[in-house]
Formats: structure tokens, sequence, C-alpha cells
């Protein structure tokens, strides 16, 4: 959902860029494109229309500021716009709480519940978890399973049917952590020994937050689900899982944001990395292909050491063999190369899809191929001929093509970069970027 919504907004923005005269008729064809991709990304069509009249009477009747030309003004209105469509953001605090997690069975909660010790971890909190789950077999151990990979204490009781005594003792077993997650069951519909027991745990917990996840399936729908469990435990947070794999992640997006529930994080994929702090203003500048440098410095500084990445040499475009290489493993550690590549404000520059085809087991071949590189074919991958090719190949057990393969990786790798610089079109959105601060 989120790759199509995006490249339809870059596409009506793209054609908006395109024309010389920007007047009713451009603007109102601009709004049919928008309306367009929201819809097809399920948004409720009452906002939509709200959206487009925000957008169409702005662009028509506002002024641009001293020194924005009327095109950038219409820009800047599409993002204010959007950035409103999608509501304001779930409170999370980097400090010690109880975090109680809540969901249907099948929304994604207790990998979800793992996903976010993590996240707490990553920014220097001792975290633990609590295993409330009675319903689900095999849920303490997809759990235990999850946290042990991250060494995160997780404690449960697979024998004990009570939740609320499993809580109980977890909390006292745990007493020294400063984040404490509690997994609570999912049922496939809200029952009401379901929703008395979130009640009683919420009590026992004495919860800082009480944090709902819904999957993105579900759309539209997402709006009762928060409202049903609001009602009953004050939902202060909403998580929307697997937003990569569903058509309807916009109708969860914008229903969630009516009923005042802020979203806290998005999941987008498999890993234990796979959670992103959702911040709106972020969310629609990488969906516009504007990037969010702020977060891809976060998570550099979070998980790389010093020495390891060169942020600005990245966002310049220009390394060898060796810098990528380099830069390839200290990404790997940051988190899916996808998600760090939305990061970077790389305009109408579209990233060819082989660049995030590497695997772990790629980049070792990779490796092997490197090591029978001589100093001067690392840094000056130009003068790759057949022959040295061929020797590169038979030196390291790999086959021509797959020298050629790597070469071409780092042609893709290097040329995508190059858009932060603005190269190969007359619309940057990085001088948006420039433009939109401070709003």
């Amino acid at each position: 959902m989120i790759d199509r919504l995006g490249t339809s907004l870059k596409d009506a923005l793209k054609k908006l860029a395109g024309k010389t005269v920007i007047d009713r008729a451009a603007v109102e064809e601009l709004i049919k494109d928008l309306q367009r991709a929201l819809l097809q990304a399920d948004v409720n069509v009452k906002l939509v229309m709200q959206l487009s009249q925000a957008i169409k009477n702005r662009s028509l009747e506002e002024e641009p500021p001293k020194g924005m030309s009327v095109r950038e003004h219409v820009l800047r209105i599409v993002y204010q716009e959007l950035v409103k469509l999608v509501g304001a953001s779930g409170e999370v605090k980097l400090e010690p709480q109880r975090i109680l997690m809540a969901g249907l069975q099948g929304s994604g909660k207790t990998t979800t519940t793992a996903k976010l010790a993590r996240y707490f971890q990553r920014k220097g909190l001792k975290t633990a978890v609590i295993c409330a789950d009675t319903f689900r077999p095999g849920a303490y151990d997809q759990l235990s399973t999850l946290c042990a990979k991250i060494n995160i204490p997780c404690y449960g009781n697979p024998g004990e049917k009570d939740a609320r005594l499993i809580v109980k003792e977890g909390l006292g077993t745990l007493g020294n952590a400063e984040v404490v997650i509690v997994d609570t069951q999912g049922r496939h519909a809200l029952e009401e020994d379901l929703i008395q027991e979130i009640i009683d745990l919420n009590v026992l917990t004495k919860a800082t937050h009480r944090w709902l996840v819904i999957d993105a399936a579900l759309g539209q729908q997402a709006r009762d689900q928060a409202k049903r469990f609001h009602d009953a435990i004050s939902i202060d947070g909403v998580i929307i899982t697997k937003m990569d794999g569903t058509a309807k992640g916009g109708g969860a997006l914008s229903a969630v944001t009516e009923t005042q529930s802020g979203i806290v994080f998005i999941g987008s994929g498999e890993t234990i990395e796979d959670l992103e702090r959702f911040e709106p203003d972020s969310f629609i500048s990488r969906l516009l292909g504007m990037g969010d440098l702020k977060a891809l410095v976060e998570r550099a500084q979070e998980t790389v050491t010093e020495g390891e990445i060169d942020v600005n040499a990245m966002m310049r475009g220009k390394f060898t063999l060796r810098d990528m290489y380099k830069q390839l493993e200290a990404l790997n550690k940051m988190g899916p190369l996808k998600q760090i590549m939305s990061m970077i404000p790389l305009g109408n520059v579209e990233v060819p899809g082989e660049v995030y085809d590497v695997t772990s087991a790629k980049m070792a071949r990779y490796r092997y191929i490197m090591d029978s590189m001589t100093g001067t074919e690392l840094d000056d991958p130009s003068v790759l001929s057949s022959s040295r090719i061929q020797r590169i190949a038979s030196g390291s057990g790999s086959s021509p093509e797959e020298v050629r393969e790597l070469i071409k990786y780092y042609k893709n790798m290097k040329r995508a970069l190059k858009g932060v610089r603005g190269a190969g079109g007359k619309f940057n959105m990085q001088r948006m970027m420039k433009r939109f601060g401070g709003m």
C-alpha cells in the first residue's frame, strides 16, 4: 500500500511540476489525481472530499509566501493537508513506563510486542515483556523465542490460565525493568470476558499506556475496533501492522485518526526491526519522495558505531565498491534497506527494485568477489574489463555473471543516491523540503 500510494502521489505532483501555468484547470487535474490515489488506498470518501476541497480553496485563494512560486505553494498546501489527513501521532516517551497491548487475534500483537521491546531497547531503556495470553496455544513460546533473540527478559507461565495472576507474578519478577510491556490475549471478536480481563489488567498494571494493535487489512473497519477498545480501557495509542501487504492501509490510517487515538507506530515487515515511530510529517514527506533525514540520522546513531558509515558520503552518492560494501554492512544493521532508502530525499528519482534485493547471502558472495579485486579495481570500478572480470571470477570461485551482477548492483545504488543532489530533473524535492521547514 505504502509503495503504491507513494508512487501515485509522486506521479500527481510530477504532472503538476511539468505544467507551464498553474491555473484552476491545473489545480483541478491535480485534485482528481490525488482523489484517485487516496480512494484506491481505501481512504474514506468523505475525508477525501474534505481534503480535495481544502486543497482547491487554499490553492486558488491563498497568496504564495514571499519568495515561493505558485507551483511550490500548491505543493506545500498538498503536503500540509495530507499531514492533517493522517492526524497527530500518539505520545511516546523514553522513560520508565508500563504498556498494555490490546488487539484481536491475528492482528500481529505478539510479534509487535517483541518489536516494541526492541525499539525501547535500542533507545537505551532496560525493557522486559510479560506474556498474559492464556488463550492462544504457543503464545508464550512465540514471544519468549522472539525476545531471546534480542536478549529481552520474557515472563510467562504456560500452565497458568489466570492472566491476572501471571501479570502480578511477572511484575514482581521483572521489578528492575524500566519498560514493561504486557501482551494480552486476543480473540476473533470482542467477547465480554476478553474486555473484562483487559480492564482488570489495566487496573492491575497501572498502565502508563494502553496501545491497540490493528491489522491494516481491516481498512475503514479499524475505526469500530478502536472505538470499542477505547470505550473499555481508554486507548491512547494505536499501532497499525502489515502496512506492506494490503491495499486498505490508507483506510486504517485515516479511520483510526478519526477516533482521536493517535497512531504511535507502524509495522511494515517481518523482521524485529520493522516497527517505525509514526510521525505524520515524516510519513507524508517519505510518501512524496522527500525523505526523512532526521529519522535516518537517529537510526544511524542507535545502531552504527562511529566510523562504520559516513551518512554525508552516502548522501552525496559518491562512493567506490569498497565504500559500498562498508556502507551496506552498516545499513544492514540499521534495518531493511528499503526502509532506510525511503528516509533519503530522492525526489523524482525512481530507485530500481534490484537495489533492495540484497540478502545476507548475497552480501557474503559480494565479499568473496571483492576480496579477489585489486585496490585499483575497488577504488575505480570503471577499469573492470572483461579480462579482469574473468580473473576476479576465477579467484573468488564465482562466475563472470555474478561479478557483473555485483557491478550492476553498485551502479544502480550509485545512480539512486545521486537523486539526493537533484540529478536528472527540473523538479528537486530536496529543495522543496527546505521550503517546507518549520511547518
